[in-house]
């Protein structure tokens, strides 16, 4: 596969994912096709800190890996492929096991922004894997069925939380999921710190909220510049 510019900004997303805490050995993030709508690009089955562009797979809708010449896929790429089909807006998705964010799916405290870098969490929808199939399961979604019960369930929403599994973050680029799934990280962080001093935690208002998402939207770029840089010299040094 030819290593085009969304490519290799795929190859930094999975990197900047890892040195931000967002993923461990495990998560993933795949990014929708510039030629073709119905295409989407993932790595496959890897810790993502080791991506490499010649790890980059080619999938269809149905999460056929185009170009998989015996190499494995993730399980849960079903999340990725139901998400696109379902919303033509999304352009990036990352799914994540991020620590600090896993006690918001298991706990009744709702998820909410604590500050101005997480006013798209304004909308932050649950999915219980229970809910979907009726029965108990290992928390995955190894098919179709559970992708599209996801994607349902995360409706017009940037980001659903999956109980006791992580969250699935969406976004109009690259740029945007990997903004959001990072602040989504760090807002739960402050937020667990500001519940744990005690008394009422004062939450941006919902235009407060919208305000700050759009002053957020026009510098992603910022933060990605940073990011790169950094994942590039870590790198650089192993």
């Amino acid at each position: 596969m030819a290593v085009t510019p969304l490519i290799a900004d795929l190859v930094v997303a999975n990197h900047i994912l890892y040195d931000q805490g967002v993923v461990d050995g495990f998560g993933h993030v795949s990014v929708r096709s510039d030629q073709r709508k119905d295409r989407y690009f993932m790595a496959r089955n890897m810790a993502p800190s080791l991506v490499q562009a010649e790890d980059i797979l080619e999938y269809d809708l149905e999460s056929n890996a185009i170009n998989a010449a015996g190499r494995r896929s993730y399980l849960e790429r079903f999340i990725h492929s139901e998400i696109f089909r379902a919303r033509p807006d999304v352009m990036a998705v990352v799914h994540n096991h991020s620590a600090a964010v896993i006690p918001f799916t298991v706990s009744a405290a709702p998820l909410r922004p604590v500050y101005h870098m997480g006013g798209f969490l304004r909308d932050v929808k649950k999915f219980d894997i229970r809910t979907a199939t009726g029965r108990m399961t290992d928390m995955l979604i190894r098919d179709h069925d559970l992708g599209f019960s996801l994607a349902k369930t995360l409706g017009d929403s940037p980001i659903a939380l999956m109980r006791g599994h992580g969250a699935t973050v969406v976004g109009a680029s690259l740029k945007e999921v990997i903004f959001r799934s990072v602040y989504t990280e760090v807002n739960a962080r402050v937020q667990m710190q500001a519940m744990a001093l005690g008394g009422a935690v004062e939450y941006l208002s919902t235009e407060e909220a919208e305000l700050a998402e759009k002053a957020n939207s026009g510098q992603y770029d910022r933060p990605w510049d940073l990011w790169k840089s950094q994942a590039i010299a870590a790198r650089r040094k192993n």
